[in-house]
């Protein structure tokens, strides 16, 4: 800078050039700032959606046209995720929450304190008590986060409904509700959709943090207008029904389960890859 020059009568636009000499650093632009990844948005199936179900047979028959394919958690690996995708299929995962299946990889991590009584007519199956959350919400997280991790859209967790039965333990409602609510948030923080399995008489609660149903026998049990709440906000439900001739499916059950927009199916209790859908 020049001895005696008097700033007062320089052009503001020369004194922002003489500044940066007096050993100021220069104004840098600010950094744009960097782009965040995009959160996927979570899918929530639509009322009438078509559906297929296959836990059992050698290999998963993919020549079924439905939108939906809910597989075994275990049994389905990332690429059978990653063909269903590649088809235009979503991809939901069959976990069960409630009851304790011995055959399961993760068996031995279940302690004898929360195995109930047999659930039966499936050999190898007991009731979960699921007043033991401490024990069974860090198992139940690290099967949603391989369903997470091989990539499936959703969870189909079965056997929401164990104080219903004889579990061996005194479950109450207030129980149920507690850990089934637990579920459904837990799928949630993984970005996966989540099924609300059954229980019919918690619908008025659990319809607030289940995205859709999957029921089963509703038609012959005579209750499936109580998942109204879901097809009226447009979610789907599935009916699943089983042992019944083909003839009185189309024509009783479907044209009852279309007045409450739910999608039926018949199923084998197999659940092989047999289906028989509405016309």
């Amino acid at each position: 800078m020049v001895l005696g020059m008097n700033l007062r009568r320089i052009p503001l636009l020369a004194l922002a050039v003489l500044l940066p000499s007096c050993g100021q650093p220069a104004p840098q632009p600010a950094s744009p700032p960097l782009p965040q990844p995009a959160l996927r948005t979570r899918w929530i199936p639509a009322a009438g959606s078509t559906y297929q179900i296959q836990y059992g047979g050698q290999r998963l028959d993919l020549s079924v046209p439905a939108a939906i394919y809910d597989v075994d958690a275990f049994d389905t690996s990332a690429k059978t995720v990653a063909l269903l995708h590649a088809r235009g299929r979503k991809a939901v995962c069959y976990v069960d929450v409630g009851t304790w299946e011995n055959w399961r990889p993760d068996a031995s991590k279940f302690p004898k304190s929360v195995l109930g009584k047999p659930d039966g007519g499936w050999p190898g199956e007991r009731w979960l008590d699921v007043r033991a959350t401490g024990i069974l919400e860090p198992l139940m997280t690290a099967r949603m986060q391989m369903c997470a991790s091989k990539g499936f859209d959703g969870v189909d967790p079965d056997n929401l409904d164990g104080y219903t039965n004889n579990t061996g333990f005194p479950l109450t409602y207030a129980q149920q509700l507690s850990y089934d609510t637990w579920v459904a948030q837990e799928a949630h923080a993984l970005n996966l959709t989540v099924a609300e399995k059954g229980d019919n008489n918690q619908v008025a609660d659990l319809d607030k943090v289940f995205d859709y149903a999957v029921v089963e026998q509703c038609y012959v049990q005579g209750w499936c207008k109580q998942f109204a709440p879901y097809t009226q906000r447009n979610a789907l439900v599935v009916d699943v029904e089983y042992n019944i001739p083909q003839s009185r499916f189309t024509s009783r059950t479907c044209p009852s389960d279309a007045r409450y927009n739910e999608t039926a199916i018949l199923k084998r209790l197999s659940l092989s890859a047999w289906i028989v859908t509405c016309p």
